[in-house]
C-alpha cells in the first residue's frame, strides 16, 4: 500500500512540474517600450449645420425619455378589440384611478389573508372530474 502511494504521489508530481515547465514565464516577449508611438490626435469633424441645443430647452424628439421606452418596450398605443372595449365599459373603466396599480402595492394598503384555502384551489392538480364529489349541507 505504501509503494503505491508513493508511486502515484511521484507521478502526480512529475506531471504537475511538467505542466509548469511549458509555461515560458520568464522567456516571454515582452513589447519594447521605445517603440511605442501615439495615436494620432481626434480631427474635429466638418460643420454639419448642427446647432447644439439652448440650456434648458426641451429635446426636439418631443417625447421624454419613459415615454420612448414604453414605445420601444410595447410599441405605440394598439387599438381595443370590441369585446375588450365592451367589457371595460361593463367595469366603467372610464372612472379607473389609473395610478391605482402602484397603489395596490403600497405598504399601506390592508389586503386580507385568504389562507391557504385559495392556494390549494389555485394549485390544485387538474384532472377529468371523475373523483369529483359534491355534497349539500343540511340536505
Amino acid at each position: 500500500m505504501n509503494r503505491t502511494t508513493a508511486i502515484l504521489s511521484a507521478a502526480l508530481a512529475a506531471s504537475t512540474l511538467a505542466a509548469c515547465g511549458s509555461n515560458n514565464l520568464f522567456s516571454r516577449d515582452r513589447p519594447d517600450e521605445m517603440r511605442v508611438s501615439r495615436q494620432a490626435p481626434l480631427i474635429v469633424p466638418p460643420d454639419y449645420s448642427l446647432v447644439p441645443p439652448a440650456p434648458g430647452a426641451a429635446r426636439p424628439g418631443g417625447e421624454t425619455t419613459a415615454e420612448q421606452t414604453l414605445r420601444a418596450l410595447f410599441g405605440g398605443a394598439a387599438p381595443r378589440s370590441t369585446t375588450e372595449a365592451a367589457v371595460i365599459g361593463s367595469a366603467d373603466g372610464a372612472r379607473a384611478d389609473p395610478g391605482i396599480r402602484s397603489q395596490v402595492g403600497s405598504p399601506t394598503t390592508e389586503v386580507v389573508d385568504k389562507g391557504l384555502v385559495t392556494r390549494d384551489i389555485l394549485f390544485a392538480p387538474e384532472g377529468d372530474g371523475r373523483d369529483a364529489s359534491a355534497s349539500i349541507p343540511g340536505a
